[in-house]
């Protein structure tokens, strides 16, 4: 147990924000750790308030504390400050419900949500006086775990890691839970626990380099989700109440790699989303309710869901928001029924600024879509719209970039246009954030090369020189970040002793601007003769072999290689849920498109939708 005592009075008032480090908060569970037959650390590789706001964190909680034998507690990436306090002090890494070090858990499972938090990861392991490398373990180690989107290539950490679960984890969290449990009652070593684990399911085993399929929740209805959340005593990044109403996304954007990984599309059903809302709205106290997906308007009961919500929480001043919205006038009413006390701002995605751009990424906007939605959004009260788009995709061209600058212009004169014609003192404004396209593993464009630095910060130039608009605002991504966040994308083992290296030198935090130190990943390549760029700038040929062949996120390969042809050809592939199956391979059996309005007539008649 760490000293409670000497953190309240020699660590905490010497930090930034210490209710990071506190705990307790309002609906923490705090069991039996001592008595329990497994424990696990779940370990969020960033700081607390991003952390909080990670639903399948909630899930994985409230699944292994919904179990008496079991006790799973949190545990964050503390800031700069708090790691030089607790070097300073000798205090190891430890768990917000007990302050239990984290080497005293059977089991520490780490999130890997986004890739430049991997090194945190080698931090949080170095404070908790883990060996980083998992052949460098034994007994009285805990077990490490990681899971998350970014295990759809694990290779760059992998040998960080004695297992990787791959895809959803609510069933596979209880069977790690369950075996570790069985093998200690037997008296099992370390290396047999994780021998039994690495035989799960849907878990890779690095130092086996086994072929693994994904874990699919196949009925997301019937799944597990909390019903209390944990309260932060901080804002978190998303402070609200989080309901999953559905998971996957078929439109089948071909840069998406959420899109393709988490397909079919499941959704649950209305009666059980109102009771879970009603259950965490009690819980919790928060006030806002928010429709969680990869596309909320996509969810096919969701004017039904919206109306029960709204007419219920509204009169008691909870709003029911649509954090994720199509460029559609549908979406614009849904969020204007929602929404209807506030109009801070909207949020689209054209992501392109031609239409031949969009068809290659396969998008699914048109111009007419963005200016219509933009008018009813500018007529409904909103004054500020912001657009999200990307430059570096392939087969881009500058007429496409000057396509991004005209089609900003024009959102922008068409709110003047509403707020003259409304006698509007304000005036309208668009914020533009331009994002590097970053080539994922399991999309159709994981095989193109990410642009060179040079070529994506001539092209931002040229883009801004584009864009000197009085109401017209533009972000860009830090191009060294997006070149980082490319090379450990598509990267295999030989970048695990770099990241090891940049942790030496000091790296941590690279997704926050003020921390990300782009010198010190320079010298951490040069220091092992590598260069990012082998990876980031790699072109692939549609037969090459991949560093992540081995994991099988259930679109198949040829599903990826047509969908590359089709781009190559500016061809688009309808939504499969509007029109006929493309072909993706991810539903298998049981596993298939799962829609909410099924589940009532499912269950008078006995069956569902083939």
């Amino acid at each position: 147990m760490v000293n409670k005592g000497l953190l309240e009075t020699d660590i905490l008032p010497n930090v930034s924000q210490p209710a990071r480090y506190t705990g307790h908060e309002l609906n923490a569970r705090v069991g039996d750790h001592i008595g329990a037959e497994a424990t696990m650390l779940l370990a969020f590789p960033d700081v607390y308030e991003v952390g909080m706001s990670y639903i399948g964190f909630k899930i994985l909680y409230d699944i292994v504390n919904s179990n008496q034998a079991w006790a799973a507690e949190r545990a964050f990436a503390p800031w700069p400050d708090m790691e030089a306090q607790m070097r300073a002090h000798g205090v190891p890494l430890y768990s917000l419900e007990t302050y239990t070090s984290a080497r005293d858990f059977d089991l520490m499972g780490f999130t890997l949500q986004y890739e430049l938090t991997y090194s945190n990861v080698l931090c949080m392991l170095e404070l908790a006086g883990i060996p980083a490398r998992a052949d460098e373990r034994g007994e009285g180690d805990p077990i490490v775990i990681a899971g998350g989107p970014c295990a759809s290539n694990p290779e760059p950490m992998a040998p960080f890691f004695d297992l990787v679960v791959v895809g959803d984890g609510e069933e596979a969290i209880a069977d790690i839970m369950r075996a570790t449990a069985q093998g200690k009652r037997d008296g099992a070593s370390r290396a047999d626990i994780v021998s039994r684990l690495a035989e799960i399911a849907g878990v890779y085993s690095p130092s086996l380099a086994n072929r693994v399929e994904r874990r699919v929740v196949a009925d997301l209805d019937s799944a597990e989700y909390p019903r209390k959340f944990v309260v932060p005593f901080l804002e978190a990044v998303h402070d609200r109440v989080a309901l999953e109403v559905m998971r996957g996304c078929s439109r089948g954007c071909r840069f998406c790699q959420a899109g393709m990984i988490y397909r079919p599309v499941r959704e649950r059903g209305t009666a059980n989303l109102c009771e879970l809302a009603e259950a965490l709205v009690r819980s919790s106290g928060y006030e806002e309710l928010s429709l969680l997906s990869l596309s909320s308007a996509d969810y096919t009961q969701v004017k039904e869901l919206m109306s029960k919500l709204a007419s219920k929480y509204g009169p008691e001043g909870i709003a029911v928001s649509l954090p994720s919205l199509r460029v559609d006038s549908f979406s614009i009413a849904l969020a204007r029924d929602a929404e209807k006390s506030r109009r801070t701002g909207l949020t689209f995605a054209p992501e392109a600024g031609t239409q031949r751009m969009r068809d290659i990424i396969n998008k699914g906007v048109t111009e007419d879509d963005l200016m219509s939605a933009a008018a009813d959004a500018f007529e409904s009260g909103w004054d500020q719209i912001k657009l999200y788009f990307m430059i570096g995709l392939p087969f881009e061209t500058f007429e496409d970039i000057d396509g991004i600058a005209s089609l900003s212009r024009q959102v922008l004169e068409l709110g003047r246009k509403v707020a003259k014609a409304r006698g509007k003192a304000r005036r309208a404004g668009v914020n533009v954030s331009v994002s590097s396209f970053v080539p994922k593993p399991h999309t159709p464009f994981q095989w193109f090369a990410q642009n060179s630095r040079e070529q994506l910060e001539h092209k931002q130039l040229y883009l801004k020189e584009r864009m000197r608009v009085r109401g017209l605002s533009v972000s860009f991504h830090d191009v060294r970040a997006s070149h980082l966040e490319a090379a450990f994308a598509r990267g295999d083992r030989r970048l695990a002793p770099v990241i090891q290296r940049a942790v030496q030198l000091g790296c941590r935090f690279d997704g926050w601007s003020e921390q990300f130190k782009p010198g010190l990943w320079h010298q951490a390549f040069a220091d092992l003769d590598l260069d990012p760029s082998m990876w980031a700038n790699a072109e692939y040929g549609l037969d090459d072999p991949l560093p992540w062949d081995h994991i099988n996120m259930g679109v198949s390969r040829e599903f990826l290689v047509r969908e590359a042809q089709r781009a190559a050809r500016g061809v688009t592939t309808p939504d499969c849920r509007e029109a006929s199956c493309s072909g993706c391979g991810a539903c298998s059996g049981d596993v298939r498109v799962r829609l909410a309005g099924e589940f009532a007539a499912s269950s008078r008649q006995g069956g569902g939708r083939a």
